[in-house]
């Protein structure tokens, strides 16, 4: 029997902590958890997709450029891993979307999913 990889790893480098996710969304839901709890951020350790993250580029240009991929807004986990290959943490990103998303260029078709204007 074969056991398939995790699609995504991500962890605390403070508390020497990992979690193996299936969803790009529960990188979102690991640090939201782990923030809550400790006040640490977290990184993204792997990321197994079939197609190549942006690796430059602005929030709102990241988002435009992973949207063809979906069809109903691009997984809050997927944009957190597209921002951390530029060294951008899981917990900035998301600070980030949060203020972009005031200014009215992102919105969320549905939750933690994003599209831009």
């Amino acid at each position: 029997m074969s056991h398939q990889r995790p699609a995504f790893t991500v962890a605390c480098e403070e508390c020497g902590v990992d979690a193996d996710l299936e969803s790009a969304n529960g990188i979102v839901d690991f640090y939201r958890r782990h923030h809550r709890l400790t006040g640490h951020d977290a990184t993204i350790t792997r990321v197994d997709l079939a197609f190549e993250l942006p690796t430059d580029g602005d929030l709102e240009t990241v988002v435009a450029d992973l949207e063809s991929r979906y069809d109903d807004g691009v997984p809050i986990g997927v944009v957190a891993a597209a921002m951390d290959e530029q060294g951008v943490s899981v917990g900035d990103t998301l600070a980030e979307i949060y203020d972009v998303r005031m200014t009215g260029a992102l919105y969320e078709p549905r939750d933690d999913h994003l599209a831009a204007v």
